[in-house]
């Protein structure tokens, strides 16, 4: 029997059939399914789903990550001594990057799911490859700027895709260490970025061309390669799955709907309102500060730290070789709190704590005319920055519910922090070498933005959380009144601020996370 089949007609063990668990007892019919898994058995499946989702999507945006990061290192090898690039022109090929980036994640996160995941990150990899290859090529600033913004497009579909793609998979407590493990792969590509910079640029003269056009032509190549096999690597959505049975793929669904994941497997369609619900949802507005306020400086921490050290007196390949240290510190640091954020529940509290130590680290690279000292703060800001990253994305998935509108309150957040990027690009200029104080002003006025906008957003989540335990977001349901609608017939009691529904799963599933039964994670 075909994975469709198994969605279509769904016979799971001699229970209803599969798409009939939404309408029929739905927590009847759960339960049942969750009943048939013994705690070892999750624990096995669980882990079956992760060696076969989060190695491979790692390894996916570690290549991504590498991609768009790999200029800041070929610019260290004659870069723009060959393309005749002013500062103004250089900063200006980081910058147009960012503007594309964000205006395609919307689309790009609503075609996740409108197509196959295996369809849509295989494609764009292989697209932004090609195009990651042709940077390697270009002879003039103007071809440059023109690729630039080409990578930027075709990457977007890529991170705010697999994060979406990720939600829909695990329970909320589940979440933030496999954001984790999946973002390490930024603050790895940052390391292992400057030692494949170092190695390839020894292939300079091969060919005639400059070690920095082989930089980007092997990752380019590299990523073509990967972005083919992906189409077969790259799994579907839980209820089309078909590397899980009939019954693994109904428990998966089962799990999620007692999390409150009420879109999970009911084959949602795509509507102007889950947009619209993304757009006016105030959680959405505040994940956005919250993300760029850490974004922003890890793009920084990404694309400037080898010029950092190369000018605290670092030749090029030993400063992309010191700039690995610090980010395989902060990739140990996400994984450690993406662990201990799922454990304890408190994702906003993590935040809170990690945008103090990130603003401590800015104020001693602000203050410091020591190179040691400095290069000291580059790990105390790995160790506040990256962790925020996927702790963020976490916190707003585990407090948007519905599966559109998921994906469009993630693409925003992230969106909208690339936006501000380019800001930070153009204030990092050569004129304020060795200590680029300016720079670093920026950076910590973004790190203290998050650092606000996460005290409010936990303020905020706990006053409805509170609302919701004393009753005042109640919906009325008609299926619990004796009468059903006939004993509405001239009453007006007030207690039911949440609407009128048929059952409680209507309610569920048309509220999402604004049903009064949903709890919002701090």
């Amino acid at each position: 029997m075909s994975a469709d089949d198994v969605v279509e007609k769904g016979s799971i063990s001699g229970e209803k059939p599969f798409d009939t668990l939404e309408t029929s007892t739905p927590e009847a019919e759960y339960a049942s399914i969750l009943a048939k898994f013994s705690p070892e058995a999750e624990r096995k499946l669980l882990w079956k789903i992760d060696l076969t989702l989060i190695p491979w999507l790692t390894l996916l945006f570690l290549l991504s990550f590498l991609d768009r990061a790999s200029i800041g290192n070929a610019s260290l090898y004659g870069l723009k001594k060959d393309l005749h690039l002013t500062d103004q022109m250089y900063l200006w090929s980081l910058s147009i990057f960012f503007f594309s980036y964000a205006s395609f994640e919307i689309p790009s996160n609503l075609l996740v799911k409108r197509l196959k995941p295996y369809v849509w990150f295989s494609t764009i990899m292989v697209i932004w490859g090609s195009v990651m290859v042709t940077q390697g090529l270009v002879h003039n600033s103007s071809g440059l700027l023109a690729v630039r913004w080409w990578l930027g497009a075709r990457e977007a579909g890529l991170f705010p895709g697999i994060n979406y793609y990720l939600s829909c998979w695990y329970k909320r407590s589940e979440f933030g260490l496999r954001a984790a493990l999946f973002f390490s792969a930024a603050t790895m590509a940052a390391a292992f970025g400057g030692l494949l910079a170092a190695a390839l640029s020894n292939m300079h003269g091969i060919g005639g061309k400059s070690g920095w056009a082989w930089i980007f032509i092997i990752e380019g190549l590299l990523t073509v390669v990967v972005g083919f096999a992906s189409y077969w690597a790259i799994q579907d959505f839980p209820e089309h799955a078909k590397f899980l049975t009939e019954d693994e793929r109904a428990f998966v669904i089962a799990r999620l709907q007692a999390d409150n994941q009420h879109s999970a497997g009911r084959g949602e369609k795509l509507s102007r309102r889950h947009v619209w619900a993304a757009f006016t949802d105030w959680k959405t507005w505040f994940g956005m500060i919250c993300f760029a306020g850490a974004e922003v400086p890890v793009y920084s921490l990404a694309l400037f730290t080898p010029s950092i050290i190369n000018q605290l007196g670092y030749k090029a390949t030993p400063a992309n070789l010191m700039s690995a240290p610090p980010s395989v510190w902060g990739s140990m640091m996400c994984v450690l709190i993406g662990y201990t954020a799922d454990r304890t529940g408190r994702r906003g509290f993590y935040n809170v704590v990690l945008f103090c130590i990130a603003i401590t680290a800015y104020i001693i690279l602000i203050v410091s005319r020591n190179s040691k000292l400095s290069y000291f703060a580059l790990y105390l800001a790995s160790t506040g920055i990256s962790p925020i990253i996927p702790n963020t994305i976490a916190w707003l998935s585990n407090n948007v519910e519905g599966s559109y509108k998921r994906a469009v309150s993630l693409a925003m957040m992230i969106g909208f922090a690339n936006l501000n990027a380019p800001a930070m690009v153009n204030v990092y200029r050569a004129a304020y070498t060795p200590w680029y104080r300016p720079g670093h002003i920026l950076v910590l006025s973004y790190l203290v933005a998050g650092l606000l906008s996460s005290i409010v957003f936990i303020i905020k989540l706990d006053r409805e959380n509170k609302a919701r335990d004393a009753g005042l977001r109640t919906e009325r349901i008609l299926s619990d009144l004796p009468g059903g609608k006939d004993a509405l017939e001239g009453e007006t009691d007030s207690k039911y601020s949440g609407g009128t529904y048929e059952t409680v799963d209507e309610a569920r599933r048309e509220k999402g996370d604004l049903w009064s039964g949903y709890r919002y994670v701090l």
